[in-house]
């Protein structure tokens, strides 16, 4: 039986040389060596398009950058099968992304940002910016922003790697946030625990009171104090970008929005407060687009390290930075 946790501990504690044979590769370096692999994976059953100029050390052509990410997937499974899992004669790979994962059969995600740190996919539930994937993944940053500045025939290459267990493809200052509360919220309630998850997986802190409310979680074990003074601070914030608004000619922030801050400072259940305004901006910005955990991502929250790693915000898809991790 296929143990799929040992070949990805063999690719992690190997990557520096996964990545060394796979830009190898991709420099067109006997990359006849997996002619086959390319192949088979090869829509159709035949050789890509991009694999005759490979073979010829130019590379390849100027391609999109999705279709590098599909170079760079296709060309890694043949350093895997040829190299890196060789001797633990394994099936043949393949790349079926339908599937929820790269590399079904390794249960591992494969991302290729560029040196803006950023990839975008489809999101499946709000819930992964907390608790991430389900599966591991390699991040394989490129230099193909800079390299299809050159002239085509275009040269990519892996100028940094990183491997990500599934709970830290998340976002790190929102798991911080959650991790810093989550034991203090279940101590008191457990439904207020819920309505910060929910509210930390759907914000969007281009809104101002959407990230005020996320500024009054980071304070929200401090105690009332703690929390008068950042809800001080975030009418200072507001009355300033009120003025650069209007110097600007722009509309400015509705003063409801600062309204329902200030009414958390008058509270004398102030973590309820913060708990309940946040339920409403939840209400406000996503109706019953925002649902609540169901029992499969709340218990899977209560487990987790909370260990994010990344930026994630969503609008359609979910925006991967991976920035955090490389630079």
């Amino acid at each position: 039986m296929i143990n799929s946790q040992e070949l990805r501990d063999e690719i992690k504690n190997n990557l520096p040389t996964v990545v060394h044979q796979l830009n190898s590769y991709l420099r067109g370096e006997n990359v006849n060596e997996i002619k086959d692999v390319l192949k088979r994976v090869g829509r159709g059953g035949q050789l890509p398009h991009w694999y005759k100029n490979l073979e010829l050390g130019q590379s390849m052509p100027n391609l999109d950058g999705k279709t590098i990410g599909s170079v760079i997937e296709m060309t890694l499974l043949g350093v895997l099968e040829k190299h890196t899992l060789k001797s633990f004669n394994i099936p043949q790979l393949s790349v079926n992304p339908a599937k929820g994962v790269d590399i079904p059969l390794l249960n591992l995600g494969v991302k290729s940002p560029s040196e803006n740190y950023c990839t975008s996919e489809p999101f499946f539930s709000a819930y992964e910016r907390i608790l991430g994937n389900e599966f591991d993944a390699l991040i394989l940053l490129t230099d193909y922003q800079s390299a299809k500045k050159n002239s085509p025939p275009i040269r990519v290459q892996i100028i940094k790697s990183m491997y990500l267990g599934g709970s830290e493809i998340a976002d790190k200052g929102l798991c911080e946030i959650a991790r810093l509360n989550r034991d203090l919220l279940m101590d008191k309630n457990e439904a207020e625990c819920k309505k910060m998850l929910q509210f930390l997986c759907y914000v969007n802190q281009k809104s101002w009171r959407g990230k005020a409310l996320v500024n009054l979680f980071k304070v929200l074990s401090q105690g009332d104090n703690s929390i008068n003074s950042a809800v001080t601070k975030l009418e200072k914030d507001f009355i300033k970008k009120e003025k650069q608004a209007q110097f600007e000619s722009k509309e400015p922030i509705h003063k409801s929005e600062l309204q329902k801050i200030l009414s958390i400072a008058d509270s004398n259940i102030k973590v309820t407060s913060i708990v309940n305004a946040a339920n409403d901006w939840v209400v406000d910005n996503h109706k019953d687009f925002a649902r609540l955990p169901n029992d499969n991502e709340w218990q899977r929250f209560l487990r987790s390290p909370l260990n994010g790693k990344i930026g994630l915000s969503f609008a359609l898809q979910w925006r991967y930075s991976f920035g955090a991790i490389f630079k």
